[in-house]
């Protein structure tokens, strides 16, 4: 195993537990965005926890992928449905530098010609 997540699980958790005492409304207002539409049950939890799962991929997020993990697992997602949520994470990353790729070239006859 590349990382104890268990333990960084608790690790995490105690320092969000710490930045709550420091900044509560941080900590409210965060939980306020993830709650957001979880009670509408339009796409389930199931399906939540593998978009927040590859949305963790995308930006890098140990603490999102451990949390979204076990809530994935606990809506009932098999390795195999977490896979391709990760393939699509995978997919999208590869998109977003191809099309980044393409505005790097865009910035770069643009500032060619301000310096011709």
């Amino acid at each position: 195993m590349v990382m104890d997540w268990n333990h960084y699980h608790k690790e995490i958790g105690a320092r969000v537990g710490d930045l709550a005492k420091l900044s509560p409304d941080t900590v409210k207002g965060y939980q306020t965005l993830s709650a957001a539409n979880s009670k509408t049950s339009k796409l389930g939890e199931k399906t939540r926890q593998l978009i927040s799962l590859a949305v963790a991929v995308t930006t890098r997020c140990d603490g999102c992928i451990v949390f979204h993990t076990e809530a994935a697992l606990q809506a009932g997602a098999t390795r195999e449905e977490i896979a391709e949520a990760l393939g699509v994470a995978v997919s999208m990353n590869a998109g977003a530098a191809l099309i980044y790729s393409a505005r790097v070239l865009d910035a770069v006859e643009a500032k060619s010609a301000a310096h011709a």
